[in-house]
């Protein structure tokens, strides 16, 4: 085992965002990467991100992966058996493996079967993007998430710490969870709610006779059903391996919603109060740590008047102040949202940035 290496089975986007982080922090670093996608790796190699690079899945390139201290498994789940099973005859002592998938169930049972567990740590970064591979991959995007660690059996805790602690250089919050919590957890707050979203979109649509919803459809709707816009193999797949808590937990929704149908029939004003306030109350308890697993959007909603030129001048203001806009449309339904004009951003610093700069101007910002 070769200190300060790190290996990447996989250089897309968390991948290689954290492999850019590790660079940032740790500039002697040495990261070997192997990727299917030759674009991929020769722009990590001109980047000077990745030292050496292997698009073949071949000895020399696991033998080489195999030498590192920590060797992350960031290619698509289903090739996670083969690429371990190549890799087991090269693996250094000491050499410690980890993952970023966001069920932990599945590989943690490969690892176990391969009698790896004792140098196994499972990783989730709750971190993404809409956008896919290494080029559009980027340190920041770990920054202030929360980085779930599942601990094989027997790992020793000086493994864990080291771990914890080079999450913490790339600027994430590490959470120490056993495998089964995190994937009950993960499918009440993210699973789940996928499921939901695209039924309710899927509803909506079969409902839709002369497209009326489609066309009023904003505010709200758009806020709680953005996530059906996710990737539907990625969606697939971990509703095909987190499967036993999904049902669980759409069991007691279903029951939920059954429960909120009946009030609606008898027409009961208090429990519905009461529905909607508890909701209420508790969402609103919620911190902004983390950027959490549902990807989180930079917004701003600014009070407009109808003019013409009103949009170029909003927009004009924030060039002037080197702010990248993202999106930027009227909102013709504000049933939910004040503001007539919804601005969205790339990042948090940005939307702080714009609100400043629009309300220096006499804007009203919601």
């Amino acid at each position: 085992m070769t200190p300060n290496t790190y290996g990447f089975i996989g250089l897309g986007l968390i991948g290689g965002s954290i492999a850019k982080a590790i660079k940032t922090v740790c500039p002697d670093a040495g990261i070997i990467a192997f990727d299917a996608n030759a674009d991929s790796l020769a722009l990590a190699k001109k980047e000077k991100i990745a030292d050496d690079i292997f698009s073949a899945a071949d000895a020399e390139a696991f033998s080489a992966l195999g030498s590192c201290e920590f060797i992350f498994l960031c290619a698509p789940v289903s090739a996670n058996d083969k690429n371990l099973e190549m890799m087991l005859p090269h693996l250094s002592e000491g050499s410690l493996l980890t993952d970023v998938g966001s069920v932990k169930n599945t590989i943690h049972s490969t690892i176990d079967s391969l009698g790896l567990s004792h140098r196994f740590i499972g990783g989730h970064p709750m971190a993404g993007s809409e956008k896919s591979g290494y080029k559009n991959a980027d340190q920041k995007i770990l920054e202030n998430a929360y980085y779930i660690l599942t601990p094989g059996k027997g790992v020793p805790r000086e493994r864990v710490d080291a771990l914890k602690e080079l999450v913490q250089k790339m600027r994430a919050i590490p959470l120490i969870l056993e495998a089964d919590l995190h994937d009950y957890i993960t499918a009440a707050i993210s699973h789940l709610p996928h499921i939901i979203a695209s039924s309710l979109v899927n509803l909506v649509h079969d409902e839709d006779d002369n497209g009326l919803m489609k066309m009023i459809a904003a505010g709200g709707f758009k806020d709680i059903t953005r996530i059906a816009s996710s990737s539907p193999v990625m969606w697939q797949s971990i509703c095909l391996t987190n499967t036993d808590n999904i049902i669980q937990l759409l069991n007691d929704y279903i029951r939920s919603l059954e429960t909120i149908r009946g009030r609606l029939k008898e027409q009961d004003a208090r429990h519905l109060y009461d529905f909607f306030d508890h909701a209420k109350a508790y969402r609103d308890s919620f911190n902004n740590i983390g950027s959490g697993p549902i990807k989180k959007e930079y917004v701003l909603y600014v009070d407009l008047k109808d003019k013409v030129g009103a949009i170029a001048k909003t927009a004009t203001i924030l060039a002037n102040a080197r702010i990248s806009i993202k999106n930027i449309g009227i909102m013709h339904n504000r049933e939910v949202q004040d503001g007539a004009l919804r601005i969205e951003f790339y990042d948090e610093p940005s939307m702080k940035h714009a609100k400043a700069a629009l309300t220096e101007k006499g804007y009203k910002i919601f």
